[in-house]
């Protein structure tokens, strides 16, 4: 099956390089990575839940009190999760992308965090519990994960990669489908 819209489209367009390069985009191309791996696992869609990955912090703001990064100030007042699952939707459908799988790749950025929404229990489908675990895994301490660097040509060459094995899934998931991303390389 052919994809309309493809990771590496996503990358190259300036509103996925302004918004999800300020958030991290060696973070962003890892929790990608990570929800295509965890796709078959949890019966979710791997080029959707890849997509939602690699989009999920796009709605970031920068949180600055003189000059330094101020945590406080995110964790009381940060809406990323919202303002990502809008600034997604309207990437993802101006690219062309399928409008019922841009609203749930939205939902899945939406619902990635808890920092976001109001107390209480929410439920997550199959995708946001992906993209959820996918963001879990890749973070560091001190939210380093969103500092780290890799050169741009190697930023197209995983997203070549990761969108080739989406397009080699045939729904049957295995261990040798599974792409790990070496920064070291």
């Amino acid at each position: 099956m052919m994809r309309d819209v493809t990771l590496q489209m996503i990358y190259e367009h300036p509103i996925a390089q302004k918004y999800v390069r300020r958030a991290g985009m060696a973070h962003a191309i890892s929790v990608a990575s990570h929800a295509f791996n965890l796709a078959h696992k949890y019966d979710a869609n791997p080029d959707w839940a890849a997509k939602a990955g690699f989009l999920h912090d796009i709605g970031h703001y920068t949180w600055f009190r003189d000059g330094e990064w101020d945590y406080q100030l995110y964790q009381d007042c940060d809406i990323h999760p919202i303002k990502g699952a809008e600034r997604a939707h309207k990437l993802l459908v101006r690219l062309g992308e399928d409008k019922k799988a841009a609203k749930e790749i939205s939902h899945a950025i939406l619902f990635h965090t808890e920092s976001a929404l109001p107390q209480g229990q929410f439920e997550l489908n199959s995708l946001q519990t992906v993209v959820h675990l996918a963001d879990e895994k890749d973070k560091q301490p001190g939210d380093l994960h969103h500092y780290r660097n890799i050169n741009q040509e190697k930023e197209r060459h995983l997203m070549k990669i990761l969108d080739e094995k989406i397009d080699l899934d045939s729904g049957n998931y295995t261990e040798k489908m599974s792409i790990g991303i070496d920064y070291n390389r």
